[in-house]
């Protein structure tokens, strides 16, 4: 465990720099929630909020006062333990409290937890203080993506920042690297920070098999397209070609085919496609029609974890072919966080 300072400071740092995503916002922006999947930016700034105070003020702190006793039901996520919430699709229509009181709010709560870790502490507190800190760190991604999702289904594609760089191309020739047949442990093996579902570290056995050094391109997946990879249903899970169909998907999320060229929405505005960039933004079952395409297959999250050593991904979303279920051993925390994680394997 690390010291108190240590994570006082991880915590004033993670605080300041979620409210520093969404410091390029427009106040309309906040409360936006265009689908069931996007949560509006003004949530995520309080349900963060609200997890320190639940779990950690409320329990800790004997002279904490709640800020306001109503915001457990409008910022509680899907803790059952806890009580009753907002329904989740109905995120977008919380038009209160304003974006200006959970600000307040959040200061509120950061300057009582700071209070508190500079007086008294114990190692159950830094337990869930650092879950706490993680957990919001998980909610800058999830800001960035529904930032994003927002942003880029609005018909005027506004910018996010002139200076956000989403990827970088990967100039790596494609090659195959091979993997020998044997035992592999898996799960996390270190004494740093993990979550409880990288836990229960465990050994399967693979058999010999290939793994690409590098992702996707973008070129590479416009031959996909090009040859009609949208149009073939012989590539595609059944369920995949419904939700092609339904849908009428013909690309990934957020390109635009103009004048004859592929554009990409991203946070910094709408430019031309980046060739040699990885692809981003397909469904498992694009990814799975690709590999198709190209007689191979997505790799198993083990076969993926064995091999991570020897390549540069992980900096992608990277599907697998493997269900989300608890390794071996795995053991679910006690009380309310053990909803954290526990109840979707």
């Amino acid at each position: 465990m690390v010291s108190t300072d240590t994570f006082l400071d991880f915590f004033i740092e993670t605080r300041e720099h979620t409210e520093a995503i969404c410091k390029p916002l427009e106040i309309e922006d906040y409360v936006v929630q265009p689908i069931i999947d996007v949560s509006p930016p003004k949530w995520h700034l309080g349900h963060t909020t609200w997890f320190f105070e639940e779990f950690i003020l409320k329990s800790y702190d004997s002279s904490y006062q709640i800020f306001d006793e109503d915001f457990s039901f409008v910022f509680n996520s899907y803790y059952e333990t806890v009580g009753k919430r907002v329904v989740r699709a109905d995120r977008g229509n919380l038009s209160r409290p304003s974006v200006k009181k959970v600000y307040e709010y959040r200061d509120y709560v950061t300057k009582a937890m700071i209070k508190l870790l500079e007086s008294d502490t114990n190692g159950t507190l830094l337990e869930v203080l650092e879950i706490g800190i993680h957990h919001e760190k998980q909610h800058q991604e999830l800001l960035l993506t529904d930032i994003k999702y927002i942003l880029g289904n609005n018909p005027l594609l506004p910018k996010y920042s002139d200076s956000f760089i989403e990827y970088t191309a990967d100039k790596d020739e494609q090659r195959w690297l091979h993997m020998k047949e044997g035992i592999y442990e898996i799960g996390h093996n270190s004494t740093d920070f993990c979550f409880d579902n990288e836990l229960g570290r465990h050994k399967v056995y693979l058999h010999d098999y290939q793994i690409s050094n590098r992702l996707v391109t973008n070129a590479e997946y416009i031959d996909f397209i090009k040859e009609d990879g949208y149009k073939r249903f012989d590539l595609w899970h059944a369920a995949g070609w419904d939700w092609v169909q339904q849908n009428n998907v013909n690309s990934p999320l957020y390109w635009h085919e103009i004048d004859g060229k592929w554009h990409y929405y991203s946070l910094n505005g709408l430019t031309e496609i980046d060739l040699n960039a990885p692809v981003t933004h397909i469904s498992y079952f694009e990814a799975f029609a690709y590999a198709q395409f190209k007689d191979c297959r997505v790799p198993t999250e083990f076969e993926w974890e064995a091999a991570q050593h020897l390549f540069k991904w992980g900096q992608r979303w990277e599907w697998t072919e493997s269900a989300y279920l608890p390794y071996p051993n795995y053991k679910k925390v006690d009380g309310a966080l053990g909803e954290y994680n526990g109840k979707f394997m």
